[in-house]
Parts: C-alpha cells; sequence; structure tokens
C-alpha cells in the first residue's frame, strides 16, 4: 500500500449457496486482512440469501483477462517452478447482474498464465468465455464447516423484504404536499 492510499486491500468474494452447487463471484470488500474479509463478506452478501461456504482472496492474486484481453494478449509467460493448484473461474454470458464468474473447476500449474493457458484448453471447448478469472489456492482463505452454523444460521430467521414493501416515497409524497398547502 503507497503511504497516500487510505484503502485496505480489496478482497474478492465467492458464494456456495449449497454443498453440491459451485462458487460464484458475488463481488467484493475492503479488509485489514483475510479473516476480516469473510467477516465483512458475511455482513455485506450473505444477509439473507443461502449460504454454506464463502471464500475470499486478494484481487491482486487473481489473474483476469477478458476475451479480448486474450486476444491482444502478447504475454505468453510459460513458467517455471513448483506446480501449484488454481481454482479456474468464467463468466460466459452477460444476462446475469448478480454473478459476475462461476467456478468451472482447478487446473495444477506452475504459473498463473500456464493456468489460464490449461483451463482454456479443459473448460473453454463448449462455451465462449467473456472472462476468465485463475486464484492461487494459496490466497484463497475459506470459511470452515464448523463455523456454518454460527456465521450463516442466523440470517435463516430474518424474513426478506422486497424495497417495495416499504411504502416510505407514497410517505414523502404525503408529507411535501401537506406542506405545501
Amino acid at each position: 500500500m503507497s503511504p497516500h492510499d487510505t484503502q485496505w486491500p480489496l478482497y474478492e468474494v465467492f458464494v456456495q449457496e449449497k454443498a453440491e452447487r459451485p462458487f460464484q463471484s458475488v463481488g467484493a470488500v475492503h479488509a485489514a486482512d483475510a479473516e476480516m474479509a469473510i467477516l465483512n463478506a458475511r455482513t455485506v452478501f450473505v444477509r439473507r440469501p443461502a449460504c454454506h461456504a464463502l471464500w475470499v482472496a486478494p484481487r491482486r492474486d487473481i489473474l483476469m483477462r477478458t476475451a479480448e484481453e486474450l486476444a491482444d494478449d502478447a504475454e505468453n509467460e510459460g513458467g517455471a517452478g513448483e506446480p501449484q493448484r488454481y481454482q479456474i473461474f468464467q463468466k460466459t454470458s452477460q444476462r446475469r447482474a448478480m454473478v459476475y464468474v462461476g467456478h468451472v473447476g482447478e487446473v495444477t500449474a506452475v504459473s498463473p498464465h500456464h493456468a489460464l493457458q490449461q483451463a482454456i484448453h479443459t473448460f473453454g471447448s463448449n462455451e465462449e468465455a467473456f472472462v476468465w478469472w485463475v486464484v492461487p489456492n494459496s490466497a484463497i482463505t475459506s470459511t470452515d464447516d464448523d463455523d456454518i452454523a454460527s456465521l450463516f444460521d442466523p440470517a435463516l430467521d430474518k424474513n426478506y423484504r422486497h424495497p417495495s414493501a416499504y411504502r416510505t416515497f407514497t410517505a414523502i409524497r404525503k408529507a411535501r404536499q401537506s406542506g405545501n398547502r
């Protein structure tokens, strides 16, 4: 962080609604560390919807490429080093506004760019992806199964009310009309 930067690091948030469902990106939170990012993510993104598990990863550790960037990408980093596991996410549709990218699988590679090449070969054949994300397993902090009850159960008994259920605008309009007379 530069001396002029007053923001905490940005963490991408991934939610798994049920154990058998894939993780999906739902947004990002600022936090001092990964533990705080999990708590912020729960507060911001898991207040009402179902949630089985959360992952957070520092945005700086995620390799993100759009289809256009891949076409123009002269950076063909092969990589050398110890193989590690990477989680692969992609977005194949522009229709779903709430979910940016969804988990499609895992690869083992020696670098994020090598993992992306493997992912495109392995997961890119059936649909064209608009966006690819490569997240090293070492950057992911996840909730434990032991934490599920304490983190997510309190939201289960809270009823969700659509904003239109609140008649705020009607009350404001009436107050303005009575004040103008």
